[in-house]
């Protein structure tokens, strides 16, 4: 009797200590919040994995909705209760090794001596006595299963639990599943308190049980080679979409190659008509200069005949052929010179005129003949000659003629450093040894709070997408924290230099972090700040870098001493045209959402902002 209540003692704690889920000993207790039910970390991870597509896991037997965090189970609080329990439990039964090895006492009688059998059909452990009655009461125990104690001991057979006895009706076995209250009864129990509810008998209601398991192993197993199916049906269509797309692209390329040749043989052809235009109206001017100098050549060869020394001595002949050719002279002399006509070839020339193709045709255009009113053609090119546009000096700056309005001025704690939207109506700003303040349109200001920035030193600072907050805090290193304020990673540069601050920004939409450090060159880092992806190579020193969403990055030398520039360089590091400042004046950059560009001019003599 004292043996049976140990085994009780031993056992009771093991109905409170499972896992509804597995149905052995809790492993790594853990409880959910809203309902406080306990069950397996492992287990509650495996059933996790269906549902990862909710931000919140539901009780498998209360249904209960608790919240999930990032990191969903493994921020479950562990059930320390319950764990030490489960450690009293198995230090009491000697470890579940002594458990299993430990030799069952027959149910059969009341001698509780060891079991040596154990029959199936009667659920029953059995003693040398009881198996020797099972054996020769053939009448009452035939057709039992009866296996070797040993073989169940070694695992060579395996038994269910013996029907536990009813804690209302002692002597009796809760052998009836109530379906309606979910719990085994005995039939004492049905007749007084479940007249009315579902009945089934414990084996029929395991085997149904075990058949609808089965059947869901099953269909698990049919959805699973279906989805399977799926994912490789998906894949070949996938690699059907890239198919489609390349022979879309080899198409335009080909006619690219086309409308380009095309192209080719139109610009061939104008050009070829100019060079006609040229040739022909440089013909029309050889001819004139041709017929002017064989005028000259007459006019010299008849005044060498007439203008001699022996015109007194011209006999009567010599002098009427004399005569004659000062008549002819005289008449080439009266002869109008063409002053017009080489301007009318370079006026016809200067009529002619490109006339570009419209959107809609391929061609670049054709070369049209002048109008037919000369004069009005002539009229009109002449004007469209005479304009003129008056040159600027686009790379030069005069901070002087512009002027922007103050309409709120701010205190601050301390000497800013660096400035960086913070939301729609406020900006985030940056103290040398006085952490971050927030400012919002209004002119309130408060600290930030959600990073210790009261003894760090910050220089430049710069918001993400996920509101991760990275902040440079000297020449050679930047730190990413989470929004909750937990360090995620720091940014490392090379160098020696320790006299200069690294400046900071972010790339749009890519999230990547530019640095720069007032080197000859911009750093490129992916959004975690693991990972320098590109460095583009600048002509002047980037003490400041910004990026435009199409991926330009503009960059400023803030540096009055030498003439402030600021420079637009592509990802290779070519650059366009500069923009520089007086001697006096420090260009500071910043690019907005529809990627315009905006230029500040700071006085370095008096620090006043002027745009």
């Amino acid at each position: 009797m004292a043996e049976r209540n140990e085994e009780e003692k031993a056992s009771g704690p093991s109905e409170n200590l499972t896992c509804p889920l597995c149905f052995g000993i809790l492993d790594e207790a853990t409880i959910l919040t809203s309902c406080e039910h306990t069950f397996c970390r492992k287990c509650l991870k495996n059933y996790d994995l269906s549902h990862q597509d909710l931000d919140h896991m539901i009780c498998p037997l209360c249904r209960k909705i608790t919240k999930l965090s990032a990191n969903r189970v493994d921020d479950f609080l562990t059930n320390v209760t319950v764990n030490g329990l489960v450690d009293d439990y198995h230090a009491k039964c000697g470890g579940m090794k002594a458990v299993l090895e430990m030799r069952p006492k027959c149910t059969a009688c009341m001698c509780q001596q060891d079991a040596v059998s154990f029959c199936c059909t009667c659920n029953n452990y059995m003693c040398d006595k009881c198996l020797d009655c099972h054996q020769h009461l053939k009448v009452v125990f035939k057709g039992h299963k009866i296996v070797s104690i040993q073989d169940i001991i070694n695992g060579k057979v395996r038994i269910g639990h013996l029907s536990e006895k009813c804690c209302i009706h002692k002597q009796e076995n809760k052998d009836m599943f109530c379906e309606d209250c979910k719990v085994y009864v005995c039939l004492k129990c049905v007749i007084v308190g479940h007249q009315i509810h579902h009945i089934k008998n414990q084996a029929d209601f395991k085997q149904e049980l075990q058949l609808k398991v089965n059947d869901l192993v099953q269909r698990c197993a049919v959805k699973k080679t279906e989805l399977e199916k799926n994912i490789h049906n998906v894949e070949e269509h996938r690699h059907k979409v890239y198919t489609a797309v390349q022979k879309l692209l080899d198409n335009v390329s080909q006619a690219y190659s086309i409308k380009a040749k095309e192209l080719i043989e139109n610009h061939r052809n104008l050009v070829e008509q100019i060079n006609a235009v040229k040739r022909n109206s440089d013909d029309n001017l050889n001819v004139l200069k041709s017929k002017d100098r064989q005028r000259i050549k007459s006019i010299c060869s008849s005044i060498t005949l007439i203008a001699n020394d022996g015109l007194d001595r011209l006999e009567l002949y010599s002098l009427s052929a004399h005569t004659l050719l000062c008549e002819d002279l005289d008449a080439m002399l009266k002869e109008a010179t063409d002053h017009t006509s080489a301007a009318a070839i370079t006026k016809k020339t200067q009529e002619k005129r490109f006339e570009p193709a419209g959107v809609t045709r391929l061609d670049l255009g054709s070369i049209l003949e002048p109008a037919t009113d000369h004069t009005s053609a002539a009229a009109t090119t002449r004007k469209a000659q005479e304009k003129k546009l008056k040159p600027t000096c686009n790379t030069r700056l005069d901070p002087e003629s512009i002027y922007v309005q103050v309409i709120m001025r701010v205190g601050l704690r301390g000497e800013m450093e660096g400035m960086t939207p913070y939301s729609e109506d406020s900006v985030a700003l940056t103290h040398t040894s006085c952490g971050i303040d927030i400012i919002n349109s209004h002119g309130k200001r408060k600290q930030y709070a959600n990073i210790p920035t009261i003894n760090m030193m910050c220089f430049d600072l710069v918001f993400q997408q996920d509101r991760s907050l990275c902040v440079s805090t000297g020449s050679k290193e930047a730190h990413i924290y989470s929004h909750d304020g937990a360090r995620k990673s720091t940014i490392r540069m090379q160098g020696n230099r320790t006299d200069l601050e690294l400046r900071l920004n972010r790339v749009s939409p890519s999230d990547d972090i530019l640095i720069a450090n007032d080197g000859n060159q911009v750093f490129i880092y992916d959004p975690t700040g693991s990972t320098l992806k590109h460095t583009v190579p600048t002509k002047h020193r980037a003490s400041q870098a910004s990026s435009t969403r199409s991926g330009l990055i503009i960059t400023s030398t803030c540096i009055p001493d030498n003439g402030s520039v600021v420079t637009v360089y592509d990802r290779k590091g070519n650059a366009g045209k500069s923009l520089h400042a007086p001697d006096t004046v420090s260009l500071y950059v910043a690019v907005d959402e529809q990627d315009r560009v905006y230029v500040a001019f700071v006085d370095a003599k008096t620090g006043n902002l002027i745009c």
